[in-house]
């Protein structure tokens, strides 16, 4: 006698999951399962990457069993090949088998792969479709972002129940693609859609909002199952993805390198502290014109702007605040309702104010490192307060521009050790986390009342840590950084910012990623 086994609509399906799949790796049915446990304390939603085991069928009874425990968990099987970005090394027809049993061990959807669904016969995929679970037809390219609506239309005659098209964002642009390829495309399917990539990250968090039915998180840092995939509670807390909707403002980090700015946690936990609907990204911006795509198409309605951009983006701005005018360099955009971009520059009184409160400005004899956009801000800020202003950078004529502009002096290196200052600041990259050379002056050459390193990750920079074994108080870079970024949240929402809150998260996560980087012997 055959049993019918009920198959699994999409509309149930939709109706017990949440935004966010949490992907759960192991080397063994024991791992996998252990993980599966912690996760499901905050998250009911998994896919378990079958294609990581050495022998996936071994671990279907352990999983059926899981499952069979656990009523409330909604789980994809996907066992993914070598050939499609995957781990199974196994043939297409050992693919369809491990997914079969899966389906009829009890998972609810089984994932697979587009070069599989048209390289089998279409009774295959009956046979699969008829075990229960829901099908998921998928495709990534681990290369680019291009062609998806191609791909979307070799994968409609197989009429699945999901559609999940995957690419890599390769710039800031491919991001928009993908929200503007899921508007069109979400009342025609049940959707999912994500880029890989650093540069990818804006659609993990926005493609929801776009028409994708969920997005994949890692479990845990380190655990990630494609490239730039967040981690779940990352994605929760700091992005508060479940509560992102038509009317989240964006706004964003935009520099080169960005992957390790804590301005995404800062900011987000000014908004959720402030009941502000909002969210702030990670933007990798390479180019300023790809940049500019993004801030126009999203919209993203204000931007937090770091190196290599503070003077570049300049031109593109409708207007600047006086400061930023003056010092020729901006780290504040603000898109008006017109979609115009206006600017300011908060990092000057970062800088002025930390300072005020432990000396006296008017007539201090202060050393600049560097003549950058951060150098200039620091520069031109300190000699409206009546400083001495020297500077010293590594080409020379840059320095000397600066010198000219700001009416301060250049200072050579040699004079260093003999020369006594108020105040030392590094204005430059040097000392940051995974910058080298990571010393910028030599124990002898710290010779000041003070020593400022605008660096503020990591929080002890080699240059802090000397001056301090001289005995020379300091103003750490996340003083700077908190307050440059109070001043953002300031401009942007019109509320008082949260300093104390901002300034707890950061100097928690910094200490955080000095003991991981401690543990794994990168510090």
């Amino acid at each position: 006698m055959n049993q019918t086994i009920p198959v699994v609509s999409p509309q149930f399906i939709r109706s017990r999951i949440g935004k966010v799949c949490v992907a759960i790796i192991g080397s063994t049915p024991a791992e996998m399962l252990e993980k599966a446990q912690e996760t499901i304390r905050e998250n009911t939603f998994l896919e378990f990457r079958l294609d990581y085991l050495d022998k996936p069928l071994a671990a279907i009874p352990k999983l059926r069993q899981f499952l069979a425990d656990r009523a409330d968990v909604t789980a994809i099987a996907t066992c993914r090949r070598a050939a499609a970005g995957g781990k199974f090394k196994g043939k297409i027809a050992e693919e369809l088998e491990v997914l079969n049993k899966a389906a009829a061990a009890g998972f609810h959807l089984v994932d697979v792969e587009l070069q599989t669904a048209e390289n089998v016969k279409e009774a295959e995929l009956e046979k699969l479709r008829a075990r229960g679970a829901a099908i998921i037809i998928s495709w990534h390219d681990f290369t680019a972002t291009k062609d998806l609506d191609g791909i979307f239309e070799r994968i409609r005659p197989f009429d699945p129940d999901f559609v999940k098209i995957v690419s890599t964002a390769k710039n800031l642009s491919d991001n928009v693609t993908m929200m503007h390829f899921l508007e069109r495309t979400r009342d025609m399917a049940n959707m999912i859609g994500i880029c890989m990539g650093d540069q990818g990250i804006i659609s993990r968090v926005l493609a929801i909002r776009a028409g994708s039915v969920f997005t994949f998180a890692a479990a845990t840092p380190g655990e990630e199952t494609g490239p730039g995939q967040i981690a779940a509670r990352t994605l929760r807390e700091t992005y508060r993805i479940d509560q992102i909707d038509a009317a989240t403002r964006v706004y964003g980090v935009a520099g080169n390198p960005i992957k390790h700015s804590l301005s995404p946690l800062m900011l987000n936990t000014a908004f959720r502290r402030e009941t502000v609907n909002a969210v702030f990204l990670a933007l990798q911006a390479t180019k300023l014109k790809d940049l500019l795509t993004l801030v126009r198409e999203v919209p993203i309605h204000g931007l937090a702007v770091t190196m290599p951009l503070k003077e570049e983006i300049l031109e593109y701005l409708e207007k600047t605040d006086a400061i930023s005018e003056k010092i020729g360099a901006c780290n504040t955009v603000v898109r008006a309702q017109d979609g115009k971009l206006y600017g300011f520059n908060t990092d000057v009184a970062a800088v002025v104010r930390p300072l005020e409160r432990r000396l006296q400005l008017n007539g201090a004899k202060v050393l600049v490192l560097g003549a950058g956009g951060a150098a200039r801000a620091a520069v031109f800020g300190l000699k409206e307060k009546g400083a001495e202003v020297f500077i010293l950078n590594r080409t020379a004529a840059d320095g000397q521009k600066l010198a000219r502009q700001a009416k301060a002096r250049t200072f050579r290196r040699d004079q260093l050790a003999k020369t006594q200052f108020d105040v030392i600041i590094n204005a430059t990259p040097v000392g940051m986390q995974g910058v080298k050379p990571n010393h910028i002056l030599e124990p002898k050459e710290i010779n000041a009342r003070l020593v400022f390193d605008m660096v503020y990750n990591p929080i002890e920079t080699p240059l802090l840590r000397m001056a301090r074994e001289k005995g020379v108080p300091v103003v750490t870079g996340v003083e700077m950084f908190v307050h440059q970024g109070a001043r953002q949240f300031e401009i942007w929402t019109g509320k008082p910012a949260p300093e104390e809150e901002m300034f707890r998260v950061v100097v928690h996560a910094l200490r955080q990623r000095s003991e991981e980087a401690a543990k794994t012997g990168k510090a």
